[in-house]
Protein backbone atom coordinates (compact mmCIF):
# COMPACT_ATOMS: atom_id res chain seq x y z
CA UNK A 1 0.00 0.00 0.00
CA UNK A 2 1.50 3.29 -0.98
CA UNK A 3 1.95 5.98 1.83
CA UNK A 4 0.22 9.22 0.89
CA UNK A 5 2.68 12.32 0.87
CA UNK A 6 0.14 14.93 1.73
CA UNK A 7 -2.49 14.59 4.57
CA UNK A 8 -5.30 16.68 5.90
CA UNK A 9 -3.68 18.62 8.40
CA UNK A 10 -0.78 19.60 5.57
CA UNK A 11 -0.50 23.43 4.66
CA UNK A 12 0.02 22.82 0.73
CA UNK A 13 0.19 25.12 -2.20
CA UNK A 14 -2.22 24.38 -4.63
CA UNK A 15 -1.77 25.61 -8.95
CA UNK A 16 -5.05 24.34 -10.79
CA UNK A 17 -4.93 24.69 -14.59
CA UNK A 18 -7.63 23.29 -17.40
CA UNK A 19 -8.93 23.24 -20.29
CA UNK A 20 -11.32 22.45 -22.91
CA UNK A 21 -11.18 20.00 -25.91
CA UNK A 22 -14.00 18.37 -28.30
CA UNK A 23 -12.58 15.23 -27.66
CA UNK A 24 -15.24 12.74 -26.23
CA UNK A 25 -14.14 11.84 -22.33
CA UNK A 26 -13.62 8.76 -23.04
CA UNK A 27 -10.76 9.06 -26.22
CA UNK A 28 -8.78 11.96 -23.58
CA UNK A 29 -8.57 9.58 -20.81
CA UNK A 30 -6.89 6.32 -22.91
CA UNK A 31 -4.94 9.02 -24.58
CA UNK A 32 -3.70 11.09 -21.51
CA UNK A 33 -2.44 8.33 -19.35
CA UNK A 34 0.07 6.99 -21.42
CA UNK A 35 0.93 9.91 -22.98
CA UNK A 36 4.51 10.05 -23.81
CA UNK A 37 6.11 12.90 -21.00
CA UNK A 38 9.10 13.85 -23.07
CA UNK A 39 6.58 15.20 -25.84
CA UNK A 40 4.72 17.30 -23.43
CA UNK A 41 6.77 18.25 -20.38
CA UNK A 42 9.31 20.61 -22.32
CA UNK A 43 11.86 23.05 -20.88
CA UNK A 44 9.48 26.27 -19.92
CA UNK A 45 12.27 28.79 -18.15
CA UNK A 46 13.47 28.56 -15.49
CA UNK A 47 11.95 24.24 -15.72
CA UNK A 48 13.76 21.85 -17.27
CA UNK A 49 11.65 19.55 -19.63
CA UNK A 50 11.53 16.02 -19.42
CA UNK A 51 13.90 13.94 -21.18
CA UNK A 52 13.22 10.28 -20.93
CA UNK A 53 11.29 7.64 -18.32
CA UNK A 54 12.87 4.82 -16.43
CA UNK A 55 12.65 2.28 -14.41
CA UNK A 56 8.41 2.01 -15.16
CA UNK A 57 7.15 -1.05 -12.66
CA UNK A 58 4.25 -1.51 -15.39
CA UNK A 59 1.92 -0.03 -17.61
CA UNK A 60 0.72 3.29 -16.16
CA UNK A 61 -3.13 2.24 -15.27
CA UNK A 62 -3.43 1.23 -11.44
CA UNK A 63 -2.22 2.29 -8.41
CA UNK A 64 1.08 1.20 -7.40
CA UNK A 65 2.95 1.99 -10.38
CA UNK A 66 6.17 3.54 -10.46
CA UNK A 67 8.47 5.38 -12.28
CA UNK A 68 11.36 8.40 -12.83
CA UNK A 69 11.44 10.91 -15.24
CA UNK A 70 14.74 12.11 -16.12
CA UNK A 71 14.86 16.05 -16.89
CA UNK A 72 17.17 17.25 -19.49
CA UNK A 73 19.04 18.96 -16.80
CA UNK A 74 20.67 15.74 -15.62
CA UNK A 75 18.08 15.97 -12.42
CA UNK A 76 15.17 13.24 -11.71
CA UNK A 77 12.19 12.36 -9.26
CA UNK A 78 10.13 9.51 -8.23
CA UNK A 79 6.77 9.53 -9.13
CA UNK A 80 4.14 6.76 -7.97
CA UNK A 81 0.43 6.33 -9.42
CA UNK A 82 -1.45 6.86 -6.38
CA UNK A 83 -5.04 6.72 -7.88
CA UNK A 84 -6.09 5.51 -11.00
CA UNK A 85 -10.34 5.77 -12.11
CA UNK A 86 -11.04 4.56 -15.33
CA UNK A 87 -12.43 7.07 -17.84
CA UNK A 88 -12.02 9.37 -14.94
CA UNK A 89 -9.01 10.54 -13.28
CA UNK A 90 -5.54 9.63 -12.04
CA UNK A 91 -3.35 11.26 -8.92
CA UNK A 92 0.34 10.26 -8.68
CA UNK A 93 2.95 11.96 -6.27
CA UNK A 94 6.55 12.65 -7.05
CA UNK A 95 9.25 12.69 -4.24
CA UNK A 96 13.38 12.43 -4.34
CA UNK A 97 14.21 15.39 -6.77
CA UNK A 98 17.07 15.82 -7.62
CA UNK A 99 17.10 19.23 -8.87
CA UNK A 100 16.06 22.44 -6.90
CA UNK A 101 12.35 21.19 -5.95
CA UNK A 102 14.38 19.07 -3.16
CA UNK A 103 15.11 22.54 -1.40
CA UNK A 104 11.85 23.62 -1.37
CA UNK A 105 9.20 20.83 -1.25
CA UNK A 106 9.13 17.02 -0.05
CA UNK A 107 7.02 16.55 -2.75
CA UNK A 108 4.00 16.83 -5.02
CA UNK A 109 0.87 15.53 -5.44
CA UNK A 110 -0.63 15.78 -9.23
CA UNK A 111 -4.25 14.50 -10.09
CA UNK A 112 -5.63 14.59 -13.78
CA UNK A 113 -9.53 14.62 -13.94
CA UNK A 114 -11.08 14.27 -17.40
CA UNK A 115 -14.99 15.26 -17.01
CA UNK A 116 -17.27 15.97 -19.20
CA UNK A 117 -18.33 19.15 -20.80
CA UNK A 118 -20.85 19.01 -23.51
CA UNK A 119 -19.99 17.02 -26.58
CA UNK A 120 -16.36 17.66 -25.36
CA UNK A 121 -14.02 17.40 -22.51
CA UNK A 122 -12.60 19.81 -19.75
CA UNK A 123 -9.12 18.19 -18.43
CA UNK A 124 -8.37 19.62 -14.90
CA UNK A 125 -4.78 19.23 -13.71
CA UNK A 126 -3.60 19.88 -10.20
CA UNK A 127 -0.13 20.42 -8.58
CA UNK A 128 -0.03 20.06 -4.89
CA UNK A 129 3.11 20.94 -3.29
CA UNK A 130 4.00 19.86 0.48
CA UNK A 131 6.46 22.88 1.38
CA UNK A 132 9.45 21.84 3.64
CA UNK A 133 9.13 24.19 6.91
CA UNK A 134 9.58 27.90 5.93
CA UNK A 135 9.12 27.33 2.15
CA UNK A 136 5.78 27.54 1.54
CA UNK A 137 6.35 31.82 0.92
CA UNK A 138 8.50 30.45 -2.02
CA UNK A 139 6.24 28.47 -3.53
CA UNK A 140 3.24 30.52 -3.05
CA UNK A 141 5.19 33.79 -4.21
CA UNK A 142 7.78 33.65 -6.71
CA UNK A 143 7.58 30.18 -7.55
CA UNK A 144 3.61 29.48 -7.97
CA UNK A 145 3.26 32.15 -11.22
CA UNK A 146 6.77 30.33 -12.75
CA UNK A 147 4.81 26.73 -12.38
CA UNK A 148 1.78 28.20 -13.46
CA UNK A 149 3.13 29.13 -16.81
CA UNK A 150 5.16 25.47 -16.86
CA UNK A 151 1.92 23.57 -17.01
CA UNK A 152 -0.13 25.88 -18.91
CA UNK A 153 2.37 24.51 -21.82
CA UNK A 154 1.93 21.16 -20.78
CA UNK A 155 -1.74 21.31 -20.24
CA UNK A 156 -1.95 22.60 -24.28
CA UNK A 157 0.79 20.36 -25.93
CA UNK A 158 -1.51 17.37 -23.79
CA UNK A 159 -4.50 18.52 -25.47
CA UNK A 160 -2.90 19.30 -28.57
CA UNK A 161 -1.73 15.50 -28.56
CA UNK A 162 -4.97 14.04 -27.50
CA UNK A 163 -7.01 15.93 -30.30
CA UNK A 164 -4.21 14.97 -33.00
CA UNK A 165 -4.79 11.09 -31.48
CA UNK A 166 -8.49 10.80 -31.06
CA UNK A 167 -10.92 9.14 -33.79
CA UNK A 168 -11.92 11.40 -35.85
CA UNK A 169 -15.51 10.85 -34.61
CA UNK A 170 -14.54 12.26 -31.65
CA UNK A 171 -12.79 15.28 -32.52
CA UNK A 172 -14.04 18.45 -33.99
CA UNK A 173 -11.56 20.85 -33.07
CA UNK A 174 -10.71 22.88 -30.21
CA UNK A 175 -12.83 24.68 -28.20
CA UNK A 176 -10.40 26.93 -27.05
CA UNK A 177 -9.11 27.85 -23.55
CA UNK A 178 -10.14 28.18 -19.89
CA UNK A 179 -6.64 27.86 -18.35
CA UNK A 180 -5.43 28.83 -15.12
CA UNK A 181 -8.20 28.86 -12.29
CA UNK A 182 -7.45 28.51 -9.40
CA UNK A 183 -4.16 29.05 -6.99
CA UNK A 184 -3.64 29.21 -3.16
CA UNK A 185 -1.46 31.63 -2.21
Amino acid sequence: MTTLLIGPADKTVTITVQQRTRTAPQDAFRILVPIDLPTVFRPVAPFPGISSVKNQTEAWDHAGSRRNPQFDDGSQADEELTEYVPGSGFAYQLTGFTNVLSRLAAGVRGEFNVNPDGDGTLIRWTYEFKPLPGRRCILAGPFAPLWRRYMVAALDRCVHVIETRALPTSRGGRAGAARTVTGSP
